[in-house]
């Protein structure tokens, strides 16, 4: 197999997004969304392991991989930056490479809703950034984080499962720790952040209960906190968030995110007309009608509100549809397939 090296070199020239090292399976990169091979020769089992070895770099770290079944690393493999996931199937190693862009994007260039570029304006609360695996959501955090870098003096704390984007301090001072290597977990890092006077925290993921209720604490006390999902609406995401504590304290969960949540974006990437990809979105801003929503358990609702929002920079994922297809940057099949709702892009995209 060519080394992982050449590989990585490769797959950046030709802007794939990640690399998949699979005993018995030729190798592969995604490309606007598409799995195509790299090679036409298949991975054999020393192949897989050998290549493990290499990205693990420490003994103990393959040990580790062997005995748990998976581990995370962040690392720079031929001058790009990447996200490697190392897990065994079948007993053999397997490798998800994700190849992260050099530079932060600038905030306004993302063709993300007006109302996300007010987010690095805010001083306290939560916002939420959700979406599928590969949807952009790393990418618009740090574009956010990057803009509160070179705009305010704050200090910054992240909590990554590897650290992707390395960030160069500006204004701000900045600590990104990582998990496994720098804090044991993310609820452990983030109880640990609140004695290190952030102004604002970053979480990775928002998975369990306890960094959940930690991060409504901190958005109390004051921190502007950024966390992600992987859900699919404002609406799932706040469903979510309550449904992992335990019926008796799912009312005062609620009235606590309602007193601090300030907005949600979703994301999905949809392949373009022409070739590559273009982001939807969904973003809701946190109105006193929507707190009253989420406070009462009403989160069905929320969709018609984040409808009727457009004057204060809201939009509903499939508003967002029907804006692409209108300036012709996806089909018709490509609104319909992605749609939410199906009969509403249907009777707007013309």
């Amino acid at each position: 197999m060519t080394s992982i090296e050449e590989l990585v070199a490769r797959a950046k020239a030709e802007k794939a997004s990640d690399i998949h090292i699979i005993c018995g399976l030729c190798p592969k990169y995604r490309k606007d969304g598409s799995l195509e091979n790299m090679e036409d020769t298949p991975v054999t089992k020393e192949d897989c392991v050998l290549t493990a070895k290499v990205l693990a770099k420490t003994e103990e770290a393959f040990e580790t991989l062997m005995k748990t079944g998976e581990i995370d690393i962040g690392d720079t493999i031929s001058n790009a930056r990447c996200r490697i996931h190392i897990y065994k199937q079948q007993g053999v190693p397997s490798i998800a490479l994700r190849i992260l862009s050099e530079e932060i994007p600038q905030l306004p260039m993302l063709g993300l809703p007006l109302g996300v570029l007010d987010i690095p304006k805010m001083h306290k609360g939560i916002v939420i950034v959700t979406g599928e695996t590969g949807s952009g959501k790393s990418t618009t955090l740090a574009a956010i984080l990057d803009e509160i870098n070179h705009s305010y003096k704050r200090h910054i704390v992240t909590l990554e499962d590897p650290i992707e984007y390395v960030y160069k301090p500006d204004l701000c001072a900045i600590n990104q720790r990582e998990i496994g290597k720098d804090t044991e977990s993310f609820a452990a890092g983030l109880r640990a952040s609140l004695r290190e006077d952030p102004d604002v925290i970053l979480i990775g993921e928002m998975r369990d209960r306890e960094t959940i209720e930690t991060a409504i604490t901190a958005a109390e006390t004051g921190h502007l906190v950024f966390g992600t999902l992987h859900t699919g609406s404002a609406a799932d995401s706040i469903d979510r968030m309550v449904q992992v504590f335990p019926e008796a304290k799912a009312q005062q969960i609620r009235v606590q995110l309602s007193m601090v949540l300030k907005a949600v974006l979703t994301q999905q990437l949809l392949p373009k007309k022409e070739g590559g990809r273009v982001l939807a979105t969904e973003y809701m801003i946190v109105t006193d009608a929507i707190k009253n929503l989420i406070r009462n358990g009403d989160t069905p609702q929320i969709a018609n509100m984040v409808a009727t929002s457009a004057e204060i920079g809201g939009q509903t994922m499939d508003q967002s549809i029907v804006m692409l297809v209108r300036k012709g940057m996806i089909t018709r099949e490509t609104a319909l397939h992605y749609a939410v709702n199906k009969d509403f892009v249907s009777r707007n995209m013309n």
